[in-house]
């Protein structure tokens, strides 16, 4: 019964998905929704940005191993992010009218930057969707009792179509969806577990202090770690197409704004809901943590909830990670077709345009899914993708909104210089302040670029 739950779900969601194309008449529809959506929509998208496997079993699943200090990256750092770009970046990007972030940087430091910034981006998502699509496999494996690779084909398949189809759409209103499910699944099975939210507390503080610490130790070390951690996504991923893409959908620069920072307090605190239910998950399935702890929060509620919780949860789970899926597929395609492809075709009509960018869309999804079929984890697959925005494109945004400086020679350094130290510290020398270290060499090469050349160009 439960299988057959799951199958009409994804059929309903693929369904609204399809119906969403009909709102598509022209590219800025298809990337941005038309810049077209309410607060209410606009606020669950941005909540559903990255609220997927990651969050559902990566989180909870080293929450329950490591505790309270080992989830700051997510869900916290990824709250953080959402915040900080409704207070400070919303607004001023949404003025500028722009269909892709690739375009900003094309707009503020010229063509060269542009390529190299959009490479890096399109780059940083595969082993990101990636995650998701082997998330996808893994949970209609455990629910419809398939073979893993065919589980993920069925989930490739019905976020491609969905997301080729209806474009941004399609995905604010499945995410619009998708979201009341995720919240109706997770307070359905901590009711249930918690036996109506009476065991809440107790179950809590039967954990030692020490699993609920959110402060580093008072060394260097830890403290630099503890920034590490807060930055990857927080501060990472303000430069990154999704979160411009859902931002700039809204209907008005207000809306941009307050939809942001509503969806981060909503991340947050449907965030915490996992993270409870690794506690319980930890004391039912202790085995579970050495052999694969991100299976605790599935296994807990396939054998002890009811089939009501069953079908919520799961179609909770599937909904998150669809939602996260489509909106990272959308990303580079929209990238790839507004600023790598396009320049090359300056003929091209917006329908000519809107074709190459579902073809994008496909390009995109095709290599994910080989990333989904290499062997790696989720959290592995995750991991390998979200530091890289953060030491490359991080400081040349924030150069371009608030500095007086705008020297595309200093972009350009900073970039470069950004991503290879980065490269060299984390995969060569294996070195834990890889990211710091990347961050750093961004920001003291834009300085450096820009002085250097201001003083030259004065000279001259």
């Amino acid at each position: 019964m439960l299988a057959i739950l799951i199958v009409l779900y994804l059929i309903l969601t693929l369904s609204i998905g399809l119906l969403a194309s009909l709102l598509i008449k022209n590219s800025k529809d298809y990337i941005l929704a038309g810049r077209n959506l309410p607060l209410y929509m606009a606020t669950f998208v941005s909540f559903a940005t990255w609220f997927g496997s990651e969050t559902i079993l990566g989180a909870s699943s080293v929450m329950a191993k490591d505790g309270l200090y080992g989830v700051i990256e997510d869900p916290f750092g990824a709250a953080l992010c959402l915040i900080l770009v409704g207070i400070f970046f919303a607004r001023p990007l949404y003025r500028l009218n722009l269909l892709t972030i690739g375009d900003f940087y094309k707009s503020i430091f010229g063509r060269k930057v542009e390529i190299v910034a959009s490479l890096m981006m399109v780059f940083s998502y595969f082993g990101w969707i990636g995650a998701q699509m082997l998330a996808i496999g893994i949970i209609l494996q455990l629910v419809l009792n398939i073979p893993q690779p065919v589980a993920i084909g069925i989930g490739f398949g019905i976020v491609l179509l969905y997301t080729f189809m209806g474009g941004m759409w399609a995905i604010s209103i499945t995410d619009f969806i998708q979201t009341i499910v995720i919240i109706l699944g997770l307070v359905a099975i901590l009711y249930e577990v918690s036996s109506g939210f009476s065991t809440i507390q107790e179950t809590v503080f039967s954990q030692p202090a020490e699993y609920y610490r959110f402060f580093p130790e008072p060394s260097l070390k830890e403290f630099l770690l503890y920034i590490s951690a807060w930055i990857t996504i927080g501060l990472g991923s303000i430069p990154q197409q999704d979160v411009f893409q859902r931002v700039m959908s809204s209907r008005n620069e207000r809306i941009a704004s307050m939809s942001a920072i509503l969806g981060g307090i909503m991340y947050l605190t449907i965030g915490l809901i996992p993270l409870l239910l690794a506690i319980y998950a930890k004391e039912l399935y202790p085995k579970l943590l050495e052999s694969d702890p991100e299976m605790m929060l599935p296994t807990m509620v396939i054998e002890h909830s009811s089939l009501l919780v069953k079908t919520l949860f799961f179609g909770a789970l599937i909904s998150a990670i669809m939602s996260t899926a489509s909106s990272a597929t959308l990303a580079p395609a929209s990238i790839l077709s507004e600023n790598i492809l396009k320049p090359i075709l300056p003929e091209m009509s917006d329908r000519g345009f809107l074709w190459l960018t579902r073809l994008c869309v496909l390009i995109v999804s095709l290599i994910s899914l080989a990333f989904a079929f290499s062997g790696e984890s989720i959290y592995h697959l995750v991991g390998s993708s979200s530091a890289l925005s953060l030491v490359s494109l991080f400081v040349p945004l924030v150069a371009g909104l608030y500095f007086k400086s705008k020297n595309p020679n200093a972009a350009l350094s900073s970039i470069l210089l950004g991503f290879s130290s980065w490269v060299v510290f984390e995969y060569i020398l294996k070195s834990e302040f890889a990211l710091l270290i990347g961050l750093g060499s961004s920001l003291l090469s834009y300085i450096l670029g820009a002085t250097i050349w201001r003083y030259s160009n004065a000279r001259d």
